[in-house]
């Protein structure tokens, strides 16, 4: 029997993005809303995430337009807003949902962000049976995927987030670019990278030369920094010159009040309640410097990393997932998020090596323990192979020069 009609004819689709932005956002919007089409959907983009749905609401129709997924952020623009009750903010903001997606007629409402925002959705559907699917999207890399990394014949617990490909590589690239000016003058330089609460971004800074590093995961407690700045001292005076990788969120010792503390760049908090970080890079080459007599820089890589155009392994990542968003609105399999099995090289990031998981068990995955040596504050071989996946073999450029050095006596 011919179907004469799209077996979606007449239903919508809402697409939202919310949190931090990543280069993969408008790949990943693209993606969903062609496969959406596909499937005779409407689609709408609902600016400023959640807070895009509160009011009047504040709409688009994507459905037959030209759209960029290559440039990187997010088109339709995002917010941190929480949408249910904070001590922050108690207001209930559920009703105003609710009434927005039945005054658009939004059918299924696919979110795309990390676990702030897929959690709240997945609440949504749970508790007012609004049909949602998440979308995962984090440059920290640390949403619990399930993803596996196969690694001499043992399979770990890793993470694949769309965003995180174009990321490590702008981090490795940035490190690599570092080298020329820290060689020039002999330093320690400290390069802080965003990271609240694991270090799997961080790692990605090996690939453009960073030789030490610390990460969330691993408390600076007054021992550690001690053995710390000794593993500095040793590392500088073989080669004088040094690249730290260092997570925004290390938690490091501070010797004035005697305890562990995070840096923060305000005392302000979003509405998941999250205060904005930056600053421990500066702190940490000071006492270089100070401690150890070694010229020390701070560089932060900031928003860098996560700006610019979307990459290859990003764009075939959020295409791979796209079909089994595809797949999961078929079968009306709401509550799930799309997600690679394992990681693979991006010639096989394809459906068939998809999979999907439970939005209410996304949760936060640090990085695993035999991705980092803690007593040497180096990532693992287990992490080199797990990230050349992505971004191919490590590349650290050098002067590579053993001068002679002249002696006038002997003229």
């Amino acid at each position: 029997m011919q179907l004469r009609d799209k077996i979606y004819k007449g239903k919508t689709i809402g697409i939202l993005s919310g949190g931090g932005d990543t280069p993969a956002i408008n790949s990943s919007i693209e993606k969903i809303r062609n496969r959406a089409l596909i499937l005779g959907f409407k689609v709408y983009g609902i600016r400023q995430g959640w807070k895009g749905l509160l009011g009047e609401g504040d709409i688009v129709d994507l459905s037959n337009q030209p759209y960029n997924g290559v440039y990187g952020g997010t088109a339709l623009f995002s917010s941190r807003t929480n949408p249910f009750p904070t001590t922050g903010n108690p207001e209930n903001r559920i009703p105003q949902i609710i009434a927005n997606l039945k005054r658009y007629k939004i059918d299924v409402l696919i979110t795309i962000g990390g676990d702030d925002t897929n959690g709240s959705a997945k609440r949504l559907y749970e508790q007012e049976g609004v049909p949602v699917i998440g979308f995962p999207k984090t440059i920290d890399n640390d949403l619990k995927t399930k993803t596996l990394h196969t690694y001499k014949g043992k399979d770990i617990e890793a993470v694949l987030c769309p965003g995180f490909p174009s990321a490590a590589f702008r981090v490795s690239e940035m490190t690599r670019h570092l080298r020329s000016t820290n060689e020039s003058h002999r330093r320690v330089m400290v390069l802080e990278v965003m990271g609240r609460d694991a270090g799997w971004l961080t790692g990605s800074a090996v690939f453009g030369g960073a030789e030490l590093a610390l990460i969330p995961e691993y408390e600076m407690t007054k021992e550690r920094k001690e053995h710390f700045f000794e593993t500095v001292k040793q590392r500088y005076h073989e080669k004088k010159n040094l690249i730290i990788a260092v997570s925004e969120g290390v938690r490091w010792w501070d010797d004035a009040s005697g305890q562990l503390s995070m840096v923060y760049a305000s005392s302000e908090t979003d509405e998941y309640g999250h205060k904005r970080f930056g600053g421990v890079s500066g702190i940490i080459a000071s006492e270089i410097s100070n401690r150890l007599n070694i010229p020390a820089r701070s560089q932060v890589s900031g928003y860098y990393p996560r700006s610019g155009f979307c990459c290859e392994y990003d764009r075939q990542l959020t295409s791979a997932l796209a079909d089994r968003v595809l797949d999961l609105l078929i079968r009306q399999d709401y509550g799930k998020m799309p997600v690679m099995n394992k990681i693979f090289p991006v010639e096989q990031l394809e459906e068939y090596n998809t999979t999907s998981v439970d939005m209410g068990s996304i949760g936060n995955q640090p990085l695993q323990k035999i991705y980092f040596d803690e007593k040497s504050f180096v990532f693992t071989d287990a992490y080199i192979d797990f990230l050349a996946n992505i971004l191919g073999l490590p590349y650290v450029p050098s002067f590579g020069y053993a001068f002679k050095k002249v002696n006038p006596d002997e003229l």
